[in-house]
């Protein structure tokens, strides 16, 4: 089986014609329906791709693209949501709080912060938005044959409308659902509730929301390692070049990182490479560059950019979550924050064999925790087992009604 992107052009993204073999566990094929408001970081489309790896029928819809070009499969292209004067009517509109955006957790001691309109205009602005998109998303849902399908997962908790109205009918139908938290969704926009409160089974693939909700399933990212050619780099008679790759500078703590860097210029030779603003492809093919790469600093952990640098073979910086260096001690990430950054990249710049191991340990690692067969494979049986235990429940509540 070949990997999905052949990229010869940038040596990236490799053709690779012997994966690792997967071991999968045999499960009934499924229709499954991935919901989702765009396919952020290419994870919901990497949970489509694994479901179809292990014989089911799995489809992703989005509401609208990622501008970095990530693969899609069925995009409703819905208006009024990324466009600059919806952005600066937000501004005006919508809670302060849920536009911030920075690298630090949210621990609020209350659980997790809940959507609610904020203002009379944001909720009649959001009204107006969802009958605009109302007749796209029917014609749709009649193409695709939406109410037939076996399993629903709303990636980012989100229903195509805020009141919930698809995923209560879905409910009423008895059909399963999963929400999945993915990052900023529950951290600063919060639950939706009548979604949240549909869910059969609720996960996230961020530690740091167990700390807003401990009743959430954690799950690690789902990534294709055999996607990407490993490879050990040398960097004999050159500067050694060391990535940065921000999506939104103040998540990742880049103004901290690109001074440390600015600093490291005048005592090494090496090379900023900032990676930013970007398609896809053309950030991965410089990012495999890279002799080190930093994913940021700050509260919430390592994420999909420093995945594909340890698929590579590229040493990784990174902020961690302390729950996840207690469940995975082995991790091969260098762990930096904004005190110890200068000295872990001195370390690192200064020790080339440091950076092979680091390299051969980073991909072994990635391969054996990350895999999105072995990811969805768990899920799949959680849900199994809330929906037994679903069942066992209502059949005692049924018996009791009976005998009384």
């Amino acid at each position: 089986m070949a990997a999905h992107f052949r990229d010869s052009q940038n040596g990236v993204l490799k053709f690779i014609k012997n994966p690792k073999p997967f071991e999968s566990v045999t499960t009934m094929p499924m229709r499954i329906l991935h919901i989702a408001p765009q396919n952020i970081s290419d994870v919901p489309m990497t949970l489509v791709r694994a479901e179809r790896a292990l014989g089911h029928d799995s489809r992703l819809v989005t509401f609208y693209r990622d501008p970095r070009g990530y693969d899609e499969d069925m995009c409703l292209e819905l208006p009024l949501v990324r466009s600059v004067a919806v952005q600066r009517l937000k501004r005006w509109v919508s809670d302060p709080q849920r536009q911030r955006v920075d690298n630090s957790a949210r621990v609020t001691g209350e659980g997790p912060p809940v959507w609610r309109p904020h203002s009379a205009a944001e909720r009649w602005l959001v009204a107006l938005r969802e009958r605009l998109w109302q007749r796209k998303i029917e014609r749709w849902m009649q193409e695709v044959d939406f109410w037939n399908f076996d399993v629903y997962e709303f990636d980012a908790g989100l229903d195509f409308y805020r009141d919930g109205r698809i995923v209560r009918r879905l409910k009423q139908a008895g059909k399963r659902i999963i929400v999945a938290y993915t990052g900023s969704d529950l951290r600063t926009r919060g639950i939706i509730p009548a979604v949240d409160a549909a869910a059969d089974l609720r996960i996230t693939f961020e530690w740091d929301h167990l700390d807003l909700d401990d009743s959430l399933m954690h799950v690690l990212f789902p990534f294709e390692p055999e996607r990407f050619a490993f490879r050990i780099r040398e960097a004999h008679g050159r500067p050694v070049r060391i990535g940065h790759a921000p999506t939104n500078r103040a998540a990742k703590g880049s103004d901290v990182i690109l001074a440390v860097l600015q600093q490291l210029q005048t005592e090494r030779d090496i090379e900023i490479v900032l990676i930013e603003h970007l398609p896809y492809r053309e950030a991965i093919a410089r990012k495999d560059t890279c002799d080190i790469f930093i994913d940021q600093i700050g509260d919430l952990g390592y994420g999909i950019n420093a995945l594909e640098a340890l698929a590579l073979g590229i040493p990784t910086c990174t902020g961690l979550v302390p729950a996840f260096k207690r469940a995975y001690p082995d991790h091969p990430f260098v762990e930096v924050d904004r005190r110890n950054l200068k000295d872990a990249l001195l370390a690192l710049i200064d020790d080339a064999a440091r950076r092979r191991r680091l390299a051969e340990q980073g991909r072994r690692w990635l391969e054996r925790h990350h895999d999105s067969r072995a990811i969805v494979q768990r899920i799949h049986r959680a849900l199994e087992e809330r929906s037994q235990e679903t069942a066992t429940t209502q059949a005692k509540t049924t018996l009791s009604g009976n005998e009384e």
